[in-house]
Parts: C-alpha cells; structure tokens; sequence
C-alpha cells in the first residue's frame, strides 16, 4: 500500500546537543538475540525523558540517577514532554512519540523568575484560554528516532496547523477545524506490515469536548505525515450522535493475527478496557475480559511481551496512589489476567532500584550488549557532571 505525502505544516527542529542523524544498524536483532529492556517515563517534576533498563523484566534501575536523558525544555514547543512512548521497529530503530505539554509551565516560571537567564516557559495556565480548550492544551507531539538510544532525530508536530477536514462537527453540525483542536496527548508508534508504514495513535479533543482516538501514518525517518489524521477508537454514541465518554491512552500490540487495544474509559472512574480487531485500523471490538482488579481510577496502559516467553505484561500508571506508582498484570491468552502487584509492594515480582514517582511509561526490547553501552555511556555522563 502507497500513501502519497499530503500538504501539512509541520515544524522540523534539530538539537543542538543531540545528532542530526541516528547512526544506521546493518543487522536487526530477533527476539532470540534480546536479553534486556528499555523502559521510558516522564516524572511531574521536571517534564523530561527518563530511561530505566532491566535485564530480566522484574528489576528496573533507572539511568542518569533518574535524572533526565533528554531536558524536555530543549525538545518541546511547550518546554516539557509527557506520555513517552518507546517502540522497536523491523527496521530495528527505537521510536520515540511524547506529548508535547508542560502542565506546570506558569508555576516554574514563577519560580525562575529572580534567576538570571531563567526560561520562561509559560505567563499562562495553560497554552491557550482553558476555558475554551480545556485542561492541559497542546496542539503537537514530539517525535524522534535512534539506533542507539544516544543519538536521535527530532521532528516537532502542530496540529493547530493543519488544514485538511477533521471529520468533527459541533452541537449545531459545524465543522471543527484542526484550528480548534484541544489536546494531542500520549502517541504510541506501531507498525503497520499490511500498509509498509509506521503507525502513530493519539488521544484528540476539540476544544473542550469529548477525548477519542485518532491515528496518522508517518515515513520512514519519522519526520513527515503521509496521510490526514483519521479516527482509529471512540466510545459508543449517545442519542445526538456524539460519543458518550472521553477514551484516552490507546495502546496497541498484535499477538498472532489480532490486534489488542487497550485503552482508557472515562465513562466513570477512569479504567484500562480491552478490545481486538483483524486489522490495525480497526474496526475494533470491546470485551470485558480484560480485569486487572484495581477500583481507583488509573490510566496509560503499555503491553509488553517478556522476551522469549509467552507471557504478556500489562503495565499501568496508577494516579490515584500516594505515593505514585505502577501496577503489572500478566496474561498467556488474552482472556484471563493476572495482577502482580505495584512496584515494590510486598508479594510482588516488580522492583526499582533507584527511582520512583514514574509516570506514564512503555517498554520495548533490547539486546544485553545494547542495554550494557547505554548503561556504560550513562554512567560516564554522571560522571562528567559530578565535576
């Protein structure tokens, strides 16, 4: 399948402190020749990419003492990241998709404000009037690609600017323009082998009205839309012909010859729900198999495959506690699911050695030799700035 790349505005950034360019591998590793994992987060504290890495799945240490990787303030529009998302594809790169969006902007630029050469990144709440786009505004996501982790490309996504038609019309039947929209939250990189395209999914919203889940295909080098943004996930209708609830934080993973989305229903406490489909655009139908147990709301749902094994982990970023924290629930069917526990918690198999209060986070796989150099290349970039 072809797509022709369509006429959007997009702004392509490069960092001064990261490489133009990823270097290119020459052999992509199978699941065979993987021994590790990466797990990316964002912490509310300072809006950047985190990185932890695990060579057996259960027990996580985070790199850059759980300091920043990437500053978001040096790749967002907004000065900071949340909702990474980190994806291996065939191609053997890691994706990495993050929402653009500093929830506390105004507040650390009051803090800043008798510091010299501070930055100020918001004299607002929000970006826009919240009363008219609502909690959290933003209109992009952040994009980047690698072969090491280290070295990235960068591309920088405003949907605000585009021009083509949103398919969303008001209460009166008015369309919406891309103008108008109110969020683009948590993006998630999948591949799509029926299109010969990557596949990006995330959460919408026009101006302050109901979250549903849209999707675009990008290139190869993760810099440019090749088709408009087109609905993937909603919630059924009411009787105005308007989605009766917010659905956020998709999450998709194909096992066999189906595809499973997981997502987050707000049509009370917020809850991951479950639903499958033959194909990756959909359409996709909800079960109520999937039950993790927990009755406080939670939210970013990441399925991941333990390497080598077939068991699947549904991780998820529980808001609601105090102190902020994880749960994992383990299925081999997709019918039946098992928790295990938050991170740390007496009984349960997951464990941090160096970090917390993570939030929102996704798991891909790596080689031993991978996660050994970047844990080697990190541990000397603490050291330079211990100095």
């Amino acid at each position: 399948m072809m797509f022709k790349t369509i006429n959007i505005s997009l702004l392509l950034m490069v960092l001064g402190t990261i490489s133009i360019f990823a270097k290119k591998k020459t052999e992509v590793p199978t699941e065979a020749d993987m021994g590790a994992y990466i797990m990316v987060y964002h912490k509310d504290c300072d809006h950047g990419l985190h990185m932890a890495v695990s060579y057996d799945s259960y027990t996580w240490r985070s790199l850059n003492d759980d300091k920043p990787v990437i500053a978001g303030d040096t790749i967002a529009v907004q000065k900071g990241i949340r909702d990474p998302h980190i994806f291996r594809g065939p191609d053997g790169a890691f994706y990495l998709a993050m929402t653009d969006l500093h929830i506390f902007a105004q507040r650390e630029s009051a803090d800043r404000a008798g510091y010299k050469n501070a930055p100020a990144y918001r004299t607002t709440e929000w970006e826009r009037d919240g009363r008219k786009y609502g909690w959290g505004n933003n209109r992009g996501l952040v994009l980047m690609k690698s072969f090491d982790l280290i070295n990235w490309t960068r591309t920088n996504l405003d949907f605000s600017a585009l021009k083509c038609p949103t398919g969303i019309t008001d209460i009166h039947g008015k369309a919406i323009p891309w103008s108008e929209v109110g969020c683009v939250w948590a993006p998630e990189t999948v591949y799509d082998y029926e299109a010969g395209h990557l596949l990006v999914h995330f959460t919408i919203r026009m101006k302050t009205g109901v979250n549903m889940i849209y999707y675009v295909y990008m290139n190869d080098d993760f810099t440019q839309m090749l088709t408009e943004p087109k609905l993937l996930f909603e919630a059924p209708m009411n009787e105005n012909g308007c989605p009766r609830y917010t659905v956020i934080d998709s999450d998709i993973i194909k096992v066999g010859d189906k595809y499973h989305l997981f997502y987050v229903s707000h049509e009370r406490t917020a809850t991951v729900k479950h639903a499958t489909s033959v194909r990756l655009t959909g359409p996709y139908v909800q079960d109520d198999l999937y039950d993790d147990g927990e009755k406080q709301g939670h939210e970013a749902p990441n399925c991941w495959k333990r390497l080598n094994q077939d068991k699947y982990v549904i991780m998820f970023d529980n808001y609601s506690r105090r102190p902020h924290n994880f749960g994992f629930v383990e299925t081999t069917d997709f019918k039946t699911f098992n928790m295990i526990g938050y991170f740390d918690e007496e009984n349960s198999p997951m464990k941090r050695e160096n970090f917390s209060e993570q939030k929102h986070a996704a798991v891909a796989p790596l080689t031993v030799k991978e996660a050994q150099s970047l844990e080697k290349y990190w541990k000397k970039q603490t050291k330079k700035n211990k100095k």
